[in-house]
């Protein structure tokens, strides 16, 4: 009797504590080895338990979702709108670097979660406060795209899974064909020691991408530029001709 007084109680199981398991597994087994069973297991309790906390696996999901947009934290109220802006997207990369599964399953959801929702209508409203229109903030939401949550689909793979000499063989290959792509793939223009090294740095390029974006977002702002504006217009027309 004794030592059953003395046993540590077993942790109350709630959603927050299944989601945070969820997202702990996936890390450590990927999220196409995710199950409900496994999930269990580790929660040391039967797979029935799960269900009065998520209903199923899409439910599942979507919590581990807004348990890692909940991690990228509030923006920085003592920054102007673009440098809290782009620390706020550089905070999103982050969260989303440390779960490397996650851009796939944000990209998947068939609706945005709750706190997605709330990241997006605080990412416009931090646009808004620094004096953007709502038409010029529309359009800079369509720019951003997937990157406002600090991911975006790669053209190239920065990761090469072959060994030099088969890509260079394969890259010989295609050279008559793509010259350009070949071209853009096999550059090595960087030292060893720079930021971008040897080849694509995803970072250097995410940052790269994200300054020029918010630099074209500042010099429209500071035109006063409209998408109805008729001298907007007449460059459009300009351009399909």
């Amino acid at each position: 009797m004794a030592d059953r007084d003395k046993a540590i109680p077993r942790t109350r199981l709630n959603r927050d504590r299944v989601l945070r398991a969820a997202i702990a597994l996936a890390d450590e087994v990927g999220i196409d080895s995710l199950s409900m069973r496994n999930l269990a297991q580790r929660l040391d309790v039967v797979p029935m338990a799960l269900y009065k906390h998520v209903a199923n696996k899409d439910e599942l999901l979507d919590g581990m979702v807004d348990v890692l947009v909940a991690e990228i934290g509030p923006p920085d109220s003592g920054l102007d709108w673009k440098p809290a802006v782009r620390g706020r997207i550089l905070a999103a990369r982050r969260a989303l670097q440390r779960h490397v599964w996650a851009a796939r399953v944000i990209e998947a959801r068939p609706a945005p979660t709750p706190a997605v929702r709330a990241y997006l209508d605080s990412m416009i409203g931090m646009f808004r406060a620094g004096g953007l229109s709502i038409d010029l903030t529309h359009h800079v939401m369509h720019a951003l795209g997937s990157r406002v949550l600090g991911f975006t689909q790669e053209l190239f793979d920065s990761s090469p899974s072959l060994d030099p000499q088969t890509q260079s063989a394969a890259l010989q290959d295609m050279s008559s064909t793509y010259p350009h792509i070949v071209a853009i793939a096999s550059r090595a223009d960087h030292d060893e020691q720079s930021v971008v090294g040897p080849g694509c740095d995803d970072q250097f390029e995410f940052e790269f991408a994200l300054d020029l974006l918010l630099d074209g977002f500042e010099r429209l702002w500071r035109q006063g530029w409209s998408s109805t504006d008729p001298a907007h217009n007449a460059k459009a027309a300009a351009i399909e001709r």
